[in-house]
């Protein structure tokens, strides 16, 4: 008969698993423990990522204003009527319905799902108020959402009708200033002391006068609509948005004064734009790689603005920032998967540390059931059968615990938790059961037992050779890949495989840090060991001896040491974010304050700036002009860096005397001589470098030579940058017109706060505000606290099962010395010997391993796309808690000898003396 027919089906034995389970309660609830911890910690933390992911992305959106809004232009249709002049269209207001829908349609029902309803802008040219009095403007604008115009309450006269009734009017091109009635707010109405039938005197570019007529005054039903922040100067004047000094008045045009406002200006001065808002509250990350490649789509089939059809004209930057936005949400996700890679390696460590302190309270009864005849399978299949229920049973109530703290839960993590805890303990049970049935002996012959000595030290070289392959394999994947994502659209989806590697670089150095001291540890105990049997001292002589018998054990010393690395590594990450955050609010800000004047006020720039500069607690002002996408031509190549216009010595001593880093190459940009003008560059991706020659395009002038003599800093947070000196610009032939004033010194947020002028204050303590408490940034820091803290608890568990695993042997040695007249004292010295040469080897080696790996690892992190760094941020070593883990470890090993030596106090000589027979 064939053997599979005669074999069976394993039989546990319940009654012995049940009788297991009491006996040894203590060990496999501290396991279960574990388990349900590290769970919680490893189901709640992808979730709440994802959450924090989704918030980042709003939060972008939220932060990028109207930049991120998509924007609609279209030409009119031609007014020209049959007897060449130009024709009033009284269903003007239908036809921007249709523009409207149009646009709608054209967005798809994806992008349509995340964009709030349009709201069509139609403005017409910024006239200038010839009363005689201060510099003013008019503007005349009609607005018109999903639900109509902005709710307003007429507190005088009406609103604004049509000129004539005519259904068909034709006017020539050289005929008087056709009029356009419009409706005021009460601010502006007062600002200009007009009322319902005045006429408000104004004129346009070309010293025209036009015709516009107030019907009547306005208040608004709720000034916080929407649609109002499209059109500011509708509510109230808006001082400096045509200029210093300048006060812009709006008037509000309706559906039957549009005709009329179309023919009160040239035609092709009345602009019509559809506004779509993107909605925050329905983005999400999942969504962003979709959104943005369809607002590409738009934006590369929109029709040239040049073009005078009716062809739809889209402009947006809100795939750029949703792009942005993701990619910082994969970064932060693969940086994340670092933190728990390690916390999951490290539990899996204490698992199996437990797991064999487990086995050896369990070896002689495991040998005993051998012995009587239980067969191996159904051994294995009760310890199976216990951990795997136990395992479970854990894993489910950490994931339970992980609902009820985060929006949703993710198991994933946990599946090595939950295969570590069901597989360590049967397969060290069923080893221990085998040797103990096992009737192999020891070779007599010496050549027999080197071929088994070297046969084991090739197997632990060929694991060792794979651990240190696979980290160099992970390194080098880091460093050239990153954790960026691979794809165009990056990674919406969380981490795909070719994550694997970079995300375990960490683990798996610090598993070879801990695999090298491991070697090296047995060869330090036998020093000291051959050290002290040199000496009289025969404690020293005991303490040596049991500390070379222990040292080789692996698995100790390899949850310490990794345990403490990571700990110190997750120690390190948190001072170094908080840093990189400090060092990229200076970079993105370039001061203590930075004032963006607009295009409209750039003349009075340098007015302000000395205004600035004579207001109390300011250091140093420097202004500048700074143009964004400015077209720059190599040889063969356009580039757009952004251009910087400055003073170079004063730019040189800002820099200086602030924490940015100095660039001593700014003296380079005034140094005299005839040629080229000088320039720094800089460059992310090597199109700018020093030694080229540049062109600088004017209009209706031939280009300005500009030769590259340095590197430059960088500026704004961006790495592409051409920086010229104004003076010698200025010789060159291209006068400048600042439009940034940057101020350090405690009072530059008070100087730049009120200034008269249509411009934006950036705030230094703003932008680090803001950064220290965005989702993925704050969630990033408490996760690092978070994970040092389990390691560091993970670490002193591993430490406790360790001595708790080697305490019988332990103390059964030291027992017998103490028939030899070696003291209580001078036993627990002798344990303490044992005990404390790896720990203190974790402790002092430990912290050093977790900064060497955060020296090699955080630049390729990508750190500084969380900090608004230019650069890697370099690390932080924070040696007062690295020193207070370590000191934390000796003590802690330091109170087991004398807790150990409490408990064993009662044991009896005579069975001490008898063990092992």
């Amino acid at each position: 008969m064939k053997r599979w027919l005669t074999r069976r089906l394993p039989a546990p034995h319940w009654p012995s698993i049940r009788g297991r389970g009491r006996t040894d309660a203590g060990p496999l609830l501290l396991t279960a423990a574990v388990i349900a911890a590290v769970t919680l910690l490893a189901g709640a933390v992808p979730t709440l990522l994802r959450a924090a992911a989704d918030d980042a992305i709003q939060d972008a959106v939220r932060r990028s204003g109207q930049d991120s809004n998509v924007l609609v232009l279209a030409h009119w249709e031609p007014d020209d009527g049959s007897a060449g002049g130009r024709v009033r269209v009284p269903r003007l207001a239908d036809d921007v319905d249709g523009f409207r829908t149009r646009a709608t349609y054209a967005l798809g029902p994806e992008l349509d799902a995340a964009l709030l309803p349009p709201v069509v802008v139609v403005n017409g040219p910024v006239l200038s108020i010839t009363d005689g009095s201060a510099p003013r403007t008019f503007q005349f604008t009609y607005l018109d959402g999903e639900s109509g115009a902005p709710d307003v309450t007429w507190i005088a006269g009406t609103a604004p009708g049509a000129a004539v009734t005519d259904e068909y009017v034709e006017i020539p091109y050289d005929a008087p200033p056709w009029p356009v009635q419009v409706g005021l707010s009460d601010a502006d109405a007062a600002a200009l002391g007009l009322g319902p039938g005045d006429r408000i005197p104004v004129s346009d570019n070309k010293g025209r006068d036009r015709d516009v007529r107030i019907s009547g005054i306005y208040r608004p039903a709720d000034s916080a609509d929407p649609l109002w922040r499209l059109a500011p100067a509708l509510l109230r004047p808006v001082p400096g948005a045509d200029g210093v000094g300048t006060t812009r008045i709006g008037g509000l045009l309706s559906r039957a004064s549009l005709p009329d406002a179309r023919l009160a200006v040239d035609e092709d001065q009345l602009r019509r734009t559809v506004h779509f808002a993107p909605d925050p509250a329905a983005l999400t990350w999942d969504a962003t790689a979709a959104l943005a490649r369809q607002v590409v789509k738009l934006k590369a089939t929109s029709g040239s603005s040049g073009d005078r059809d009716r062809s739809l004209k889209w402009e947006s930057r809100l795939d750029t920032t949703l792009r942005d936005a993701s990619a910082r949400n994969s970064v932060a996700a693969a940086q994340a998967a670092v933190l728990l890679a390690g916390v999951l390696t490290a539990t899996v460590l204490v698992l199996l540390l437990a797991a064999d302190l487990l086995v050896r309270r369990r070896t002689p009864a495991l040998s005993a059931a051998r012995q009587r005849g239980a067969a191996l399978p159904d051994l294995g299949t009760e310890l199976v059968v216990e951990s795997t229920v136990l395992s479970l049973s854990a894993a489910a109530v950490g994931l339970a615990l992980a609902r009820a703290a985060a929006p949703g839960v993710s198991w994933t993590w946990a599946v090595p938790l939950v295969l570590a805890g069901a597989v360590a303990g049967p397969a060290f049970g069923i080893l221990a059961a085998a040797r103990a049935s096992r009737d192999r002996r020891q070779p007599a012959n010496r050549a027999a037992r080197r071929w088994i000595q070297a046969t084991g030290q090739l197997r632990r070289a060929a694991v060792e050779a794979a651990v240190l392959i696979a980290a160099v394999a992970a390194f080098v994947a880091l460093h050239q890949r990153g954790l960026l994502p691979a794809g165009p659209d990056g990674d919406t989806g969380g981490l795909t495989g070719d994550l694997v590697l970079p995300i375990s670089a960490l683990t798996l150095g610090a598993l070879v840090g801990a695999l090298v001291l491991l070697r090296l540890l047995p060869l330090g105990a036998r020093f000291a060991l051959r050290q002290a049997l040199r000496s009289r001292r025969p404690l020293a002589v005991f303490g040596a001896a049991q500390a070379a018998t222990t040292a080789g054990r692996a698995l100790p010393l390899l949850v310490v040491v990794s345990t403490t690395a990571l700990a110190s590594f997750a120690l390190i990450l948190g001072p170094t974010v908080t840093r990189g955050l400090s060092d990229g609010a200076w970079s993105t800000v370039g001061a203590d304050a930075r004032l963006n004047v607009d295009t409209d006020a750039a003349t009075a720039t340098p007015a302000l700036a000395e205004r600035i500069a004579a207001a109390p607690g300011v250091e140093q002002v420097v202004v500048a002009q700074v143009t964004a996408s400015a077209p720059v031509f190599t040889e063969s190549t356009l580039l757009t860096p952004l251009l910087v216009v400055v003073d170079a010595n004063a730019f040189q001593r800002l820099l200086a005397t602030t924490p940015l880093p100095d660039a001593p190459a700014l003296a380079r940009l005034t140094a005299p001589g005839p040629g080229d003008v000088p320039a720094l560059v800089r460059s992310s991706d090597g199109g700018l470098r020093t030694g080229m020659r540049l062109k600088l395009p004017r209009d209706d002038a031939p280009a300005i030579p500009l030769a590259a003599v340095g590197t430059a800093p960088s500026v704004g947070g961006t790495n592409d940058v051409v920086i010229v000196d104004a003076t010698a610009l200025a010789a060159a032939g291209l006068p400048t017109a600042p439009n940034t004033v940057w101020v350090t010194g405690p009072g530059a947020e008070r100087a730049v706060s009120n200034t008269g002028v249509a411009s934006e204050a950036v705030l230094r303590a703003d932008v680090l505000r803001a950064q220290r408490v965005a989702p993925l940034t704050a969630g990033l820091l408490r996760l690092a606290w978070t994970a040092a803290a389990v390691l560091v608890a993970l670490g002193l568990l591993g430490l406790t099962l360790a001595a708790a695993a080697g305490a019988s042997a332990r103390w059964q040695t030291l027992t017998r010395l103490r028939t030899l007249g070696l003291r209580p004292r001078d036993v627990r010295w002798a344990a303490a010997g044992e005990l404390l040469p790896p720990v203190v080897v974790a402790a002092v080696c430990g912290p050093l391993l977790g900064a060497l790996l955060a020296r090699l690892t955080l630049g390729p992190l990508d750190l500084r796309l969380l900090t608004g760094q230019t650069a890697d941020p370099v690390p932080v070593l924070p040696w007062w808690l690295l020193g207070l883990v370590g000191v934390t470890l000796i003590a802690t090993a330091a109170t087991v000898v004398p807790v150990e030596s409490a408990l064993r106090r009662r044991d009896r000589l005579s069975e001490v003396l008898r063990a092992g027979e």
